[in-house]
Parts: structure tokens; sequence; C-alpha cells
């Protein structure tokens, strides 16, 4: 009996250290498992987004250090931009979606357009139904722009407000401005966060699965300064690939000339490719000035009522209706406003030297070339590319 109360001892000895080392291999095993997944020093390596601009663009691009394009942070920003529930809803009801490609449309060069479906004219509206202050701008080159966003540039780094100084820290404002998406910051992270596709795509853009606002507003803006246009028939003949005709020609040096239509003080010459200098302008449309958004609004310096950006002219045959209140529903409109609209007043901006004459005076032919110019800084390639496109399916 002894000796089997021995064996006995020995038996469940031996099962208590067989058990002991199962579990301790368990937990070592569990820990690395649990190291591996929120270890943060994995091999994080994104590829690096290539905008592959021409030779004749700026170099000088507007990319955070902390923000550099990368091909999984662009690609995140595109399901981002495009998805209706960035606002904080996480339902399935059309009135209750909204993105950023709500308004702007790539057909349109990102712009709203006149034949928006939702918007008619091209007047875009918040999800509350509140108009907002301008008619959008398009989403071209932005990259490019180093002197403030928006009509009045008031979303620059020179804003004391620091939510209005990026791209990244505007995205955080569209998302909860009720002439926009009027959404909830705290609520579109719960909503992101809780769709399987995503953490991944956050994973691979910025180094681990968390989503947050911060991450949000990098991956959009990585989109939008991914939406670049150099392949128009007018880079085209830049390059020496294709001719542009005589219209298209004289069309050219009307636009380039002070003699001609005098654009060039604006939108800039055979030098500024992007087709703007980005820098704001009382362009003579009014005498009267009431608008609290203009360029005074904002700097509160007295020759700045009236003035807006001069919008880049690229893509601007999708692009219309024109101008900071959409009072231009077509070219034809915007050039006899250049040619014998213009109005007098205290604020005219002195590079509007047509001003006296009440504007350029062309000709019917020169009115028609000019716009054939126009028309050859279209670019088909950049309203129908993929990379820029909604996606297929969202998650």
């Amino acid at each position: 009996m002894k000796k089997i109360g021995n064996f006995r001892n020995k038996s469940f000895t031996f099962i208590v250290l067989i058990f002991l080392l199962i579990n301790t291999i368990f937990i070592i095993y569990s820990c690395t498992k649990e190291a591996e997944i929120f270890n943060t020093n994995y091999q994080y390596n994104p590829t690096p987004y290539d905008l592959n601009s021409p030779p004749y663009f700026p170099t000088n691009l507007n990319i955070p250090e902390d923000n550099p394009l990368t091909e999984e942070g662009v690609e995140l920003g595109r399901y981002l931009f495009y998805d209706g529930r960035l606002r904080g809803y996480s339902g399935t009801n059309p009135d209750s979606l909204m993105s950023c490609g709500t308004c702007h449309l790539q057909e349109y060069g990102f712009k709203c357009g006149l034949n928006h479906p939702k918007f008619p004219e091209g007047q875009t509206y918040g999800i509350t139904g509140l108009k907002t202050p301008h008619f959008i701008m398009p989403l071209i080159n932005l990259v490019y722009n180093n002197e403030g966003y928006l009509w009045n540039g008031s979303l620059s780094p020179r804003n004391p407000n620091p939510d209005m100084q990026s791209l990244e820290s505007f995205v955080s404002v569209v998302i909860e401005d009720p002439y926009e998406m009027g959404g909830s910051i705290e609520k579109a992270v719960q909503v992101i966060s809780s769709i399987d596709f995503y953490p991944p795509m956050f994973e691979a853009a910025f180094g681990t699965p968390e989503v947050n606002i911060d991450r949000i507003e990098k991956a959009v803006a990585q989109f939008v300064r991914a939406l670049v246009s150099f392949d128009s028939k007018f880079d085209r003949y830049l390059r020496g690939e294709e001719q542009l005709t005589d219209s298209e020609l004289r069309g050219y040096i009307l636009f380039t000339t002070e003699e001609g239509a005098d654009c060039f003080h604006c939108h800039g010459g055979a030098g500024t490719p992007l087709f703007t200098t980005n820098l704001f302008y009382n362009n003579a449309k009014d005498s009267v000035f009431t608008d609290p958004a203009d360029r005074f609004g904002f700097t509160r310096v007295l020759a700045d009522k009236g003035a807006y950006r001069a919008p880049s002219l690229r893509n601007i045959e999708f692009t219309a209706p024109y101008m900071h209140d959409g009072r231009f529903k077509n070219l034809d409109e915007v050039i006899n406003f250049y040619s014998e609209e213009l109005v007098v007043s205290p604020y005219v901006h002195s590079l509007m030297h047509k001003i006296d004459d009440g504007g350029a005076m062309l000709t019917p032919k020169e009115k028609t070339d000019l716009k054939n110019f126009l028309l050859t800084l279209s670019d088909h390639n950049f309203i129908n590319n993929p990379k820029f496109s909604k996606p297929e399916e969202l998650p």
C-alpha cells in the first residue's frame, strides 16, 4: 500500500509539473503574440508617393514634414474622401451621409459643377441645409500652393486660428461645420474604427491600426495633395508632343500679353504653368462690397475689399460656374466680362490695366481664339484617372 501511495504521489507531482510546463509555454506564447501585436517597432515601410511633376512645374511643395505622401496614405485618404460615414454616421440613409466627394466631383475637376444631382447650378449646402458662403473651389494642384487656401486665403499658417492653418486641420473643420458635413469628430473616429476594413489600412499607412482624428486628417490631406493635373493639350505642346492650332496659338498670345486679353497678370504667363499666381485680386466685378468672407474679411487690409483668389484656369472647361459667387455659367460670359463689363471701384487691383476702357475690348474672333486656348488646358486624364475616383465599393 505504501508503494501504491508513493506511486500516486509521484504521478500527481508529474501531472502538476506537466501542467505548469504547458501553462508556462502558453503564457510565453501569448505574451510573444501580444508583443507582436502591439510592437510599434516592426518593419513599417510605406511606399513614397511620386507626384511625377513635370520639370516646368514648381518644386516648392506644400507637404508638411510630419505628413509625407505615401502610396498607402493616399489610398486610405481616397477611401475616406468618398466615405459618407466620415461625418460620424453609421447608418445607410443617403440623406444622412455626406463625404468630401459629395460636393467635389472628379468629372468637374473636383468642383461641384453645374449639373450636380444634388446641388443645382453648383451651389452647395451642408447636411443641415445651410448654403456654403461661396461656391466651392476645384481641388487641383493644391500641393503647389503656398499662399493659403479658399477664396480668401484664410486657410493658411498665418491664420491665428489653429483649426484654419493647414489642409490637415481643415478636415476636422469640414466634418463638424454645419455648412458642410455637420457631424462629430468623436463619432467619426468611432464609426471609422468600427469598420473592419479600415484599421489594416491605417496600419499600412501609419504603422499601427489605431484610428484617430490626426490620422484621418493626414490621410485625407494626402489624397487632396495627390490631385495633380498636368497632362492637357497645352502640356503636350510644351513637351513637344502636340501642336496647337493657329486659333489656339493666337489665343495664347492674347492670354499672355497686355495688349491682348491681359490675363497673365493674375493667372500667370509662360513661366507660370499652374495658370494662377495663387494671389488675391479685386478683379472689377462690383462697386459695392458686403461679403464678410472676402480677402478683407481675413486680412482687414482695406485694399483687399472685394478681393478673391485667382483660381487656376487648368480644367476650366469642367469647373463652371465661375467666380466666388458662381455668377458666370459658361466661359463665354467670363470672356465677355473681361472684354467689356469691368466695373470701376476704389478697390480694383492695380493690375487690372484695362479698367479705364471697361475691359480688353476683344473682337468676336479674339474671343473665340482666347476660348480655344483656354480649352487646351483641359486634362481629360485627370478627370478620368481611377487613382482619384470613388472606389467601386466602399467597405
